[in-house]
């Protein structure tokens, strides 16, 4: 299973080295994403308790997935990340407007001004999901002039719009 992964990602990434930091709010789906990837299974993830830092490296693409609980030191991963993804429950309506600060933050950071901005608006198959269209306007990226960004409709546990959301990724950056 996960040479198929593997066989897939050196399809869409070639040979480029890519530092990828993925984010965003507590059960937003970071974890099911990245062992989706990782594993090509969906598994059962559980809230973590204190903090979880999953490095994983896939031949040519390195993810560090950091969870909520120490957002204060997401800010030491910055340096160096070409790509990064954050990570939208889609359902969660009530807390976007923290999602849009937290998002905001990272990215006014001078470490993260050259980054590429992928929004994986997540959890599409339950009802009441926000679009790709209305996560843009809660996030207020139309505000963004000078980063190229991306929001992709996704099902962390299904797999649907993981790799799109790759292969934007990989078409928009420069090797380093």
């Amino acid at each position: 299973m996960g040479a198929s992964v593997s066989k897939a990602l050196l399809r869409i990434f070639g040979n480029k080295e890519m530092r990828i930091l993925m984010l965003g709010l507590d059960a937003a789906g970071k974890t099911t994403i990245l062992y989706k990837l990782k594993l090509d299974q969906s598994v059962t993830t559980i809230p973590t308790v204190g903090f979880n830092v999953e490095t994983v490296t896939y031949k040519n693409v390195k993810f560090n997935v950091w969870v909520n609980k120490i957002r204060p030191l997401w800010r030491h991963y910055y340096t160096g990340t070409q790509g990064l993804i954050f990570v939208i429950d889609s359902q969660d309506r009530d807390r976007i407007d923290e999602a849009r600060q937290e998002l905001h933050r990272i990215i006014s950071d001078r470490e993260m001004k050259d980054c590429l901005l992928l929004v994986f608006a997540n959890k599409q198959d339950l009802p009441g999901a926000m679009s790709p269209a209305e996560v843009t306007e809660k996030l207020h990226l139309h505000r963004m002039r000078d980063r190229a960004w991306y929001v992709h409709p996704s099902c962390a546990t299904t797999g649907d719009g993981l790799f799109d959301g790759l292969n934007w990724l990989s078409a928009n950056t420069k090797s380093k």
